[in-house]
């Protein structure tokens, strides 16, 4: 007697619509599914004290090794000026008709060390923590925030040495100084923008971060800290795009707002025009676009 073999008959893969209804049914959802931008924000609210605590530690750490510890934090900026200051003061003679030429050099290369520095850190800031992202649940973009904030504490903390420059080279002190603070809080603002944006960069494209040096050292050189964009844009051999760009070029702006709060010589005259306004433009589109522009890449940071 012969057998038959009845073979079952070939089962139906689920769609992927009915996995989705079955998933709703029991409460569940995507792993490290990106949330909504206002869900995004209020994560990243909710863990201020671990951004805060993340980039002091960083910034305790940073010269941990070295004898002189935390003194670096002013001696690194103070070099590099007294560097510029010979090279470009005193060999090319930029110094020439710029008055307190001294405190206007180590007010530019203090601010712009502080942009440089967030981006650079930002560029880093998902590649070189990769540990980090990928064993922790947390909103990406309190890294680059948080370097971002650590070079502002070690601007504030060497900003005693910039007052200490300034009073021995006869700036006095002057009610201005305190339009310093909203002009730092565009900056970081703009600076934590721009770091975002670079940080989701260089996650994709690890390289990045060996080409902003020579990216970040050409912007440097354009953006007046050795020498005064007022003075150069005043001259007819320029044509006039390129001295609205130099006027506009966002560091430069940073740098000017700071010279202005600070150095008494460095008049209103100096400023581009309408400078709080593009001040408060930069940061606006770096700060909103650059946060908007990291968080659309929120599910691939860690992957792969």
């Amino acid at each position: 007697m012969s057998q038959v073999l009845h073979t079952p008959p070939p089962t139906r893969a689920p769609a992927d619509d009915d996995l989705a209804a079955l998933a709703a049914r029991h409460g569940l959802s995507v792993s490290g599914a990106r949330p909504t931008l206002p869900e995004y924000v209020r994560q990243l609210w909710a863990r201020r004290h671990f951004i805060a605590a993340f980039s002091t530690a960083k910034l305790t750490a940073q010269y941990s090794q070295a004898k002189l510890g935390q003194v670096w934090q002013v001696m690194t900026p103070l070099l590099n000026a007294a560097v510029y200051y010979f090279i470009f003061g005193v060999l090319l003679n930029t110094k020439h008709n710029v008055p307190d030429y001294v405190p206007f050099l180590v007010t530019g290369v203090f601010i712009w060390t502080f942009t440089q520095s967030s981006i650079m850190a930002g560029t880093r800031a998902i590649s070189g923590n990769l540990g980090l992202v990928r064993a922790l649940h947390f909103p990406r973009a309190a890294l680059p925030i948080s370097f971002a904030l650590q070079q502002l504490q070690q601007l504030l903390f060497s900003m005693a040495a910039l007052v200490v420059i300034l009073l021995v080279f006869g700036v006095p002190v002057s009610l201005s100084w305190v339009l310093a603070v909203p002009a730092l809080v565009l900056q970081f603002t703009f600076n934590a923008g721009v770091s975002m944006v670079m940080a989701r960069m260089g996650a994709k494209t690890p390289d990045i971060a060996q080409l902003m040096p020579f990216v970040l050292r050409t912007w440097m050189y354009t953006s007046g800290v050795m020498w005064s964009i007022d003075k150069i844009a005043g001259h007819d051999k320029l044509p006039h795009v390129v001295t609205v760009a130099l006027q506009l070029n966002p560091a430069a702006v940073y740098i000017d707002l700071m010279r202005f709060a600070l150095i008494d010589s460095f008049h209103a005259g100096s400023l581009p025009p309408h400078v709080w306004a593009v001040a408060t433009g930069w940061a606006l589109l770096a700060g909103v676009g650059g946060f908007i522009y990291f968080w659309k890449a929120e599910e691939t940071y860690g992957r792969g």
